[in-house]
């Protein structure tokens, strides 16, 4: 190389150029956007996409549900008037008509006291109706 004196203090530098085989903006695009299976439903709902156990297409629950009362809570549905009317040798039997106060089943849980009475009810248990029949009182079904 020959190389003049007014040129001798500036360094050769040697260039190559290299041609890209891919498009401009490919890599960049796939590093920018999100992956597709992460989704809000996967962050914030997790497990609600997917089938999960069997299904009963035609599911039918509570056949046989009833509103109860127990034996021991029969009282509270005669009125304060008439239970102080009320003693073990007077005439006056109250009537205690479980379906009038919503309730449709009588169950025998708790003591009653021993004091004569008539209930009138759709279902009662057997224990329920011997407590009754032991306090004196008498059931009566209805429909």
């Amino acid at each position: 190389m020959d190389v003049s004196e007014s040129t001798a203090s500036i360094p050769e530098v040697v260039v190559s150029l290299v041609v890209s085989t891919t498009t401009g903006a490919f890599p960049y695009a796939f590093f920018i956007r999100a992956p597709a299976y992460v989704t809000n439903f996967d962050k914030y709902h997790p497990g609600y996409f997917g089938k999960v156990g069997m299904r009963h297409f035609h599911l039918t629950r509570n056949l046989h549900w009833r509103t109860i009362i127990n034996v021991d809570k029969l009282w509270t549905l005669v009125p304060a008037e008439e239970k102080a009317d009320i003693s073990e040798d007077s005439d006056v039997v109250p009537v205690i008509d479980a379906l009038q106060h919503g309730y449709a089943k009588v169950l025998g849980n708790g003591q009653l006291p021993k004091l004569p009475f008539i209930l009138k009810a759709r279902y009662v248990s057997k224990k329920a109706e011997e407590k009754i029949k032991e306090a004196g009182g008498v059931v009566k079904l209805v429909a």
